[in-house]
């Protein structure tokens, strides 16, 4: 068959493709030509370029706790590569940490799933780039609140689906409002996005808030929804965290709920995430993981064990300590000429506005035009490096990652403060 297949196109008999080029054929594929790079990692890059060359960079770009590995995670991990667990690991991730997954599920959240419901990736992206690669088909609609996380509308678009851009409002606290949510829906759309607590406003969707989004959902069965929980151990308010297939149980046969170690255990670079979902979408995600990465790697998967079934409380401690930094910088860039910084009840991130610095010029002469050329000239001028508002599909702002020790956010908030008040418009108006 596959012989027969590669001599229709031209190939050789023995099998092997045919090597000369079509005339004029790019070799870059449209789907990838369509893909922008990650905004936070281009910044996180710059910023890394600028201190190789010397400069006093303080780089709040990146979605990182600054916090160590817990060190049983550790330990583990140490264990693991001690026992030989060093070999392939089964696609879907080692029974250890799946039945680990599922009884997180369980008593955190209250979610049923058989332990085949449950998959383990390369991170929480590899979360999604599985699920969309596995439903999305050219023109399927994913619908997606803004501000959203870069890479959402970038996996729908590269695979050929289109992302549809819902606006939330600050005031609302950057959640997706039910009538905005029924007003975006059509006979194309395939899935809902949502992500709370979310990077980058740091918006918490409580209980009533998805019960109002459920309603709107019933009367649209052919939409699933991917709920994005990476965040869930960072909120601030007393509201607890739910998530939608709990609040709902009748949408979890439609409901892919993802999660990770990397924010709330400090893991990021282990590159752990999870999912559990509807049976055949498990599947299909898996056998999409199994022809890309295959396993995740099998010690992370080890330390993920320690760190889902080992001590819990000092969760409770980091979730303070990012509670103080986060009022630490509200605080001082309420002082900011120019700026206004909504208070975000989870997540690490701050995401201040920054339009009415547009028409200024910058102390070395920059045009403030947008909330790009906001933050380059910040970080030209200042060292201070942070991600523009557009790249999360709210133009107008910026988002600050506090996850850094207070007195890099302190010195980094008075030399944006600084910069602000420095600005001039015509005329040298302040």
């Amino acid at each position: 068959m596959v012989q027969n297949v590669i001599a229709q196109r031209g190939g050789a008999a023995t099998g092997a493709p045919e090597t000369r080029p079509r005339s004029g054929a790019p070799l870059l594929s449209r789907a990838v030509e369509r893909l922008q790079p990650s905004a936070t990692n281009s910044t996180s890059q710059r910023a890394r370029d600028l201190r190789a060359q010397g400069r006093d960079i303080i780089a709040l770009s990146a979605g990182e706790p600054d916090f160590d590995t817990p060190d049983h995670v550790l330990k583990a991990a140490a264990d693991a590569m001690a026992a030989g667990h060093t070999r392939y690991a089964p696609v879907a991730g080692i029974p250890e940490l799946r039945e680990a997954i599922r009884s997180k599920f369980r008593t955190e959240n209250g979610l049923a799933f058989d332990t085949d419901q449950i998959m383990v990736s390369t991170g929480g992206k590899q979360v999604i780039a599985n699920a969309m690669m596995a439903t999305i088909d050219p023109g399927d609609e994913v619908i997606i609140p803004a501000p959203f996380w870069v890479s959402y509308p970038e996996l729908v678009g590269f695979c050929g689906g289109r992302p549809v851009s819902v606006p939330t409002r600050p005031e609302a606290g950057f959640t997706l409002a039910a009538e905005a949510l029924e007003a975006a829906i059509t006979p194309r759309t395939k899935w809902l996005v949502l992500n709370s607590p979310c990077n980058p406003s740091g918006g918490v969707h409580t209980a009533a808030d998805l019960e109002a989004l459920a309603e709107v959902l019933r009367r649209h069965p052919h939409v699933h929804i991917l709920c994005d929980d990476i965040y869930e151990h960072l909120i601030y308010a007393d509201t607890p965290f739910r998530t939608l297939a709990a609040v709902a149980p009748d949408l979890a046969g439609r409901t892919l709920t993802m999660n990770g170690v990397s924010k709330a255990y400090a893991m990021t670079g282990w590159r752990i995430g999870y999912a559990g979902g509807p049976l055949p979408l498990i599947r299909a995600m898996t056998k999409i993981q199994g022809q890309t990465t295959s396993c995740a790697n099998s010690i992370a998967q080890w330390a993920a064990v320690a760190a889902l079934t080992g001590p819990q409380d000092y969760l409770a401690d980091r979730r303070e300590s990012f509670r103080r930094r986060r009022d630490l910088v509200v605080g001082l860039l309420g002082e900011a000429t120019g700026l206004r910084c909504p208070t975000p009840d989870g997540a690490f991130y701050v995401f201040p506005d920054c339009a009415a610095t547009f028409g200024a010029r910058s102390p070395a002469g920059t045009a403030i035009t947008d909330d790009a050329s906001f933050c380059r000239a910040l970080l030209d001028e200042t060292g201070v490096a942070v991600v523009h508002g557009s790249a999360f599909g709210m133009p107008g702002h910026f988002r600050i990652s506090y996850a850094a020790a207070e007195a890099q956010l302190v010195e980094a908030c008075a030399r944006i403060r600084d910069f602000c008040a420095a600005l001039t418009r015509s005329g040298g108006d302040r």
